[in-house]
């Protein structure tokens, strides 16, 4: 019997001694032997080269389910998203957008954006009108794929038509496609199997799509600002570099080619609406010279089962998670947040000071309409002057929106914020000066 013990012991410590050189050599990652406590980095992460699965689509796309044998964690927490389905009414909010917005879709239907899972639902049941299948762009990636396949001339076709092409052919909200196209596992390296899946980002980016984060350049080619192109519909960013992103340099451009979403009848004014420009707002200001989408909205997690870890696909607000709000204390303890309650109120401090100023610009900006509105109709202002007011009150508009569009209420960039509504407010007094003194 003691003959037995040793010879167990042998083996035991014997068994200790290859796990330790297996460890030392990285063929046995420390996830395999224990569950490794938080804070946990990219660093973290096992990151293994698979062979992509068979698609299962109709169109060809991989789909999550295809990826769920693969990446149990990722396609899980994928679907997590479904859980943010809050909806805030911004017409109900701020009334003062109906007036902006007036003869518009957003003046019917304007509400906040919830988890990725209700895009199609959501672009399918909106009061506002879409005619043409230029809707679905960042809706699913089967319609990325559509126009990858058959060319830019999808996007001119009948709404319903091409919604109906997909739903019923199983298509997928936001997925697996929309960021890593067909490509294969997740590399060895945290952005080696990101893409860029919509052409238009690369059409108009060209040689420059390199000098972006793929992190950021992955989100953003959805969470941009774009515009339909008035002859072939396709959907068109207009900007070629970072450097032309600025709302100065993105108007600019739109006044170049005589660009306008819509013509307001009471004010006679040629518009414009912005869309969602978060990927121009992050890289105009500080955080994209240290972090991309995913350091900040995509923690790092590890599952108490498995021990995997893994970066989590369920979208959130740093503010709400411990891992992501450890990122920002990096930077901002030098900056005077000692801590994760700290953090949160410096954020919290920043978009209450925003959304506060959104509120005050937004009042004064629906007061000139007004008053351009009645100039306009009123026939004692002449047409000159009109003009030259209306062109004031467009750029005012744009600057507002460029601001109250971006999602982040100045947590992405408050110095553009600022920069953007107090813009919006002396073009506002300009305008308002001239009608005044005729």
């Amino acid at each position: 019997m003691e003959k037995r013990n040793q010879a167990a012991k042998l083996i035991i410590g014997a068994v200790i001694v290859i796990i330790a050189v297996l460890f030392v050599a990285g063929i046995v990652s420390q996830h395999d032997i224990k569950y490794k406590s938080a804070p946990l980095s990219r660093d973290d992460i096992d990151y293994r080269q698979v062979e992509a699965p068979a698609a299962t689509s109709a169109d060809e796309t991989i789909t999550a389910s295809d990826w769920n044998a693969i990446f149990p964690d990722i396609v899980v927490s994928w679907g997590r998203n479904a859980e943010n389905e809050e909806v805030v009414d911004y017409l109900e909010l701020d009334p003062y957008l109906v007036e902006i917005y007036e003869g518009y879709g957003f003046a019917k239907d304007y509400g906040s954006a919830r988890g990725h899972n209700y895009t199609l639902t959501d672009v399918a049941k909106t009061k506002r009108p879409h005619g043409m299948a230029n809707c679905l762009t960042c809706k699913t990636p089967n319609f990325t794929k559509l126009v990858n396949d058959e060319g830019v001339e999808v996007y001119s076709r009948p709404f319903d038509e091409v919604y109906a092409q997909i739903t019923e052919n199983g298509g997928e909200t936001v997925s697996c496609y929309t960021c890593h196209g067909n490509n294969p596992g997740n590399g060895t390296q945290p952005k080696e199997n990101l893409t860029v899946t919509h052409s238009y980002i690369t059409k108009a980016l060209g040689d420059n799509l390199s000098t972006i984060d793929p992190g950021v350049l992955a989100c953003g080619q959805c969470h941009i600002e774009y515009y339909f192109n008035p002859e072939t519909k396709e959907t068109t960013m207009p900007h070629d570099s970072v450097d032309a992103m600025t709302p100065e340099a993105t108007y600019d451009y739109f006044t170049e080619i005589g660009f306008s979403d819509w013509t307001q009848e009471s004010t006679g004014a040629k518009m414009l609406k912005v869309q969602h420009p978060e990927m121009e707002t992050v890289l105009l200001g500080k955080h994209a010279g240290v972090l991309n989408c995913a350091d900040c909205h995509m923690p790092v997690v590890q599952n108490p089962q498995t021990q995997n870890i893994y970066h989590s696909h369920t979208l959130v607000s740093p503010l709400k998670d411990k891992t992501l709000l450890e990122t920002c204390l990096a930077c901002h303890k030098d900056l005077g947040a000692k801590n994760a309650d700290e953090m949160i109120t410096f954020v919290q401090n920043i978009q209450a000071r925003i959304s506060a100023e959104e509120t005050r610009v937004g009042n004064l900006l629906a007061d000139f309409k007004r008053a351009l509105a009645e100039a306009n109709q009123s026939g004692s202002v002449s047409e000159d002057r009109l003009n030259e007011v209306r062109e004031l009150y467009r750029k005012a508009q744009w600057f507002f929106d460029y601001c109250y569009v971006e999602n982040s209420e100045g947590a992405h960039n408050s110095e553009l914020a600022t920069r953007c509504l107090n813009t919006a407010e002396e073009l506002i007094n300009q305008g308002m000066a001239l009608l005044k003194a005729e």
